[in-house]
Formats: C-alpha cells, structure tokens, sequence
C-alpha cells in the first residue's frame, strides 16, 4: 500500500513525500496530510460529506483536500483514497485527569449538536443497542455456550435496558468515541476524526462508551473505583454544560455501559479472541459494582 500512495500523490501535486502509517487504513504524509483509504465506495462518499457538513458548521475536522482534477476522491487499483491535512494535537495522554474527562464529555455534547444538522441532509443507517442485544450479540453468546457471559446475566442486561428504551432520545452518533479520534492540544480540543461508523442509535450510546472504554486502556496502573467514578462525573458534568441529559437517560447510563461491554464480549467471541471477551466481561463486572456510585 506505501508504495501504491507513493504512486499516486502527485494527482495532488505531493511530490516524492515521507509516507508513514498511521493505522491499518490510513497513512501520514510528511507530518502535513493524511491519505485514508477505503475498499467500500459508498462509505467514504458519506464520510466525506460527513466531514463538509461539519467542517461548515465550524465544527474542528480535517479540511478535505480535492486533487488537482477536483475530484474529492481518487479510485485506484480496486481502492478509494482520499487526502486531508492533518489536525494539530494528539490523543490524551493522562486518562485519569478530570479535566480531560469535562473536555471530553463536552466535546462529545458539541459534536451531537452538530450532528443533529448533518441528520437534515445525509441518510444513516439506524441502529438500536436494544435490536442488537437481542440479535447477533445473543446469538454470539449462545454459539459460545454462555462461557463468557451467562444467560442468567445476558437476560438481566436486555430485560434492564428494554425498560424505558423507547423514551431515550434517538439521533445521529459518532458509535466510536475515544481519545484516538478525538484529539486535544493543549488541553483543548482540536478536531475530530473517523466517521466511518456514524450511524442513528441511542444518544446516551456515545458517552457511555467512552465512559466504558476508559477501563479497557493499557496504563500503568488501571483504574481504582474511585478514579473512574470522577471521571465519570467529570464527563457527565462536561456534557451537560451543553446539552442536558433526560431523567431516562441519566437512569438508563449505568444499564447502556453493561450492554456495551456484552456486546464486546460477543464480538470478541465472533473473532475467537477469548482474552478480549474475558476483558469485556471483567469490565462488564466492573460496572455493576459502582452502580450506586454512578446513580449517586
């Protein structure tokens, strides 16, 4: 693939360029731009437009780079390619910062707001956390014999979130929130990227995947229940300084973080990745034992 962009970034006007990856479908060029490649047309078309629609809200995503015929985009050799510059600022180093988590729950609040204008233009496919439970996540879960996560304890998680799930607000998310595709400098935020699993759900879906991730990061040392109960409140108080919570979803947040983790174990499981399912379930556990200090 490095020498297929090598070939290709002139219809840019990139002369011979330091090409590096980034990760497995994206590449940095010479510290200034970033080439992200795509097998499926119809996504990329929709996370360009993604990406124009938020970038004239003023929103921070990379600015999208035509060639020089004016093309958006760039087919070749059975791949699609598509040049941006790159954003200033990295992931977050210190996760146990509450700070961090106030930026990061407000910046995840301004980007559904955003959102919420690219829903009057683009199609997305729906999704429901609720039909997925009950759908191949189960189905993964029974494959596997209910090893990883019992029946008793999968039937418990769908019967909690089932209860008020059709009153939790509905609308455009990002589905992949996490330090990576959120990046701050300077403390602050400075863009966002990866849009590529963009889709309606459940609005509280957002954070508390952040939330629940926080847990899955390798650290030094992992978080104590004190600690991430802080930055829980922490990100919590960051998103609510833009948009509030309703009374369901501030009930619903502890219940959405437990299906997260199943729905980890079952994917894990799909990919015959047992440490990674047994992760998910010690997360999963995790959660439950601060309920109370969520709700409090």
């Amino acid at each position: 693939m490095r020498e297929t962009i090598e070939e290709i970034l002139y219809l840019w006007g990139i002369e011979k360029s330091r090409v590096s990856q980034i990760y497995s479908s994206a590449w940095e060029i010479d510290d200034n731009y970033v080439i992200k490649i795509y097998d499926d047309q119809s996504q990329l078309e929709r996370n360009i437009e993604i990406m124009t629609i938020l970038w004239d809200c003023g929103i921070p995503v990379a600015e999208i780079l035509p060639a020089k015929s004016g093309e958006k985009y760039i087919a070749y050799k059975g791949h699609y390619f598509f040049l941006s510059k790159k954003l200033q600022g990295s992931k977050v180093s210190n996760l146990k910062d509450e700070k961090n988590g106030w930026e990061m729950g407000r910046a995840i609040a301004q980007l559904h707001r955003a959102f919420l204008v690219c829903e009057t233009k683009i199609q997305f496919r729906d999704n429901s956390l609720l039909a997925e439970m009950k759908g191949w996540i189960r189905e993964n879960l029974a494959k596997d014999g209910w090893r990883t996560v019992t029946e008793a304890e999968y039937t418990k998680a769908v019967e909690r979130l089932e209860q008020g799930y059709d009153s939790l607000p509905k609308q455009l998310i990002h589905r992949d929130v996490h330090f990576e595709n959120f990046l701050f400098f300077e403390s602050r935020l400075s863009g966002y990227i990866d849009f590529d699993l963009s889709q309606q759900n459940i609005r509280i879906f957002d954070i508390c995947y952040f939330l629940a991730g926080l847990l899955a990061e390798e650290m030094p040392e992992p978080f104590t229940k004190d600690e991430w109960i802080k930055d829980v409140r922490a990100a919590i108080a960051g998103y609510e300084s833009i948009e509030k919570f309703s009374v369901q979803e501030r009930a619903a947040i502890p219940s959405v973080m437990e299906c997260i983790e199943i729905l980890f174990a079952a994917y894990s499981i799909g990919l015959d990745d047992a440490k990674s399912a047994e992760t998910a379930y010690d997360i999963f556990h995790f959660i439950q034992g601060c309920e109370g200090d969520i709700y409090k």
